[in-house]
Order: C-alpha cells, then structure tokens, then sequence
C-alpha cells in the first residue's frame, strides 16, 4: 500500500481501519506531548473528528525522523500490536542520506547504548550501563554510497543516528543531525557543529509490515522519503 488518502491538520493518513491508523509523520513533530509543547501527532489525532478518543500510539519516532508511525484505536489493539514489536515480528525499514560516501556495502551494528545524564536526551555508547541495539545495514544506490537503508533489530532511543555517527558504528553522521554531528568515540558532540539553518535530518521510517490483529493478515505499508 502507499500513499496517503487524507490528512487530519495536515497530517497525512496513510492507512486506517476500524483498529488502526497509520500516519505519515513530518520531521519537526513530536510524536506524542513533550515538556514544553502539546502540539503532536498524539494530539492532533485525539483532536480530530475521527471519534479516536481511545488512540494510543504503539511505538515513537524522534522528533527529528519522519515516516510511518501507528495509533492504536482501542487498548487491546494496542497491547497486541506492542507484543508483535516486542517479538520482533513488526519488520521496519528505514532510509538516510550520511554527511559522506561509505565504501563498504552493508553491516551489522550492534553496540549498547543509554540515555546521557549530561546531555539529555543525547545517547551514549556504554558497555556498563547500555542496553543492546543492532541495526542492520546496507548502501541502496550505486551512484549515490551516502544513501543508505537501515533495519533497526531493536528499538533504542536516536538507535540509527548514533549507529550512523559513532566512530564504533559507521562513523559518518547522518546529515542534517543536530545532535549527533562529527562524534568522538564517546558518542558527544566534540566540534559543537550543527547542520545548516532549515536542514532536517534525513532519516525517514519509509515501511512497516505487521499481522493485523484482527484479521491476521499481513499488512505491508510502504511510504517513500520526502527527500
């Protein structure tokens, strides 16, 4: 399936049953209400007039990522759809431009990470105290090696952007990231640098596939990257 059919506040619907909504999130939005703002795809969805007073978001994006994200109708939708991702059933698919070329052609990521207590909410690389993450990898166009396609095997905080730009992943950020820019092996911003004024980060939840838990059929979606 691709494509959006609606939108609600200019959000883009990409597909929506009785038990479901899956929307196109914009970079710049919040997936759901942060400290010092309400506005996000939470929101304006449980805003709408689309009688989703019982819409749970099943999983989140950074603010910063675009892409495919669900909003769950009822709690029990929701506890099934969270199970598939806790099982690894949910296969996720994800598109980025780095700063510059890669000459290998794909690789596997695995490395700990956690939240740093400095510099929140940037993430660290922490053999003590990180919990695991693996990302799979793999260059997707012969004329351009600094688009890449990830799969991200777990669901960690910034995963992607800190297995792009950590001199233990790829070492070569994503571009357009503000946080993860030029790292040192510590995972901070050494040079203080940032991208461009008006750049977002180009990293896009491009596909989703899942059983339906109603019918059980395969629901495949796929949403093509904005850049």
């Amino acid at each position: 399936m691709d494509g959006p059919y609606s939108t609600i506040e200019g959000l883009p619907i990409v597909f929506e049953d009785d038990a479901l909504l899956l929307v196109n999130k914009p970079s710049g939005m919040l997936s759901q209400p942060g400290k010092t703002t309400d506005g996000s795809v939470l929101t304006r969805v449980l805003d709408s007039d689309r009688l989703l007073h019982g819409s749970v978001l099943v999983h989140r994006l950074d603010m910063d990522t675009s892409g495919l994200l669900i909003l769950a109708k009822t709690r029990n939708i929701h506890r099934t759809l969270q199970q598939q991702f806790e099982r690894r059933l949910i296969k996720k698919r994800y598109c980025a431009v780095l700063e510059k070329p890669l000459s290998a052609i794909g690789g596997r990521i695995h490395l700990p990470l956690r939240v740093d207590i400095d510099n929140r909410p940037s993430q660290i690389v922490c053999f003590e105290h990180g919990k695991a993450s693996t990302t799979l990898w793999h260059r997707r166009d012969k004329q351009n090696a600094a688009a890449i396609t990830f799969y991200p095997l777990t669901g960690r905080t910034h995963q992607l952007r800190l297995h792009a730009a950590s001199s233990m992943g790829l070492d070569n950020p994503i571009k357009g990231d503000r946080l993860y820019g030029r790292l040192g092996v510590s995972g901070q911003n050494l040079s203080g640098d940032r991208p461009v004024s008006g750049q977002r980060l180009m990293l896009h939840a491009e596909y989703l596939q899942f059983e339906h838990p109603l019918t059980n059929d395969v629901i495949s979606i796929r949403c093509p990257a904005p850049f």
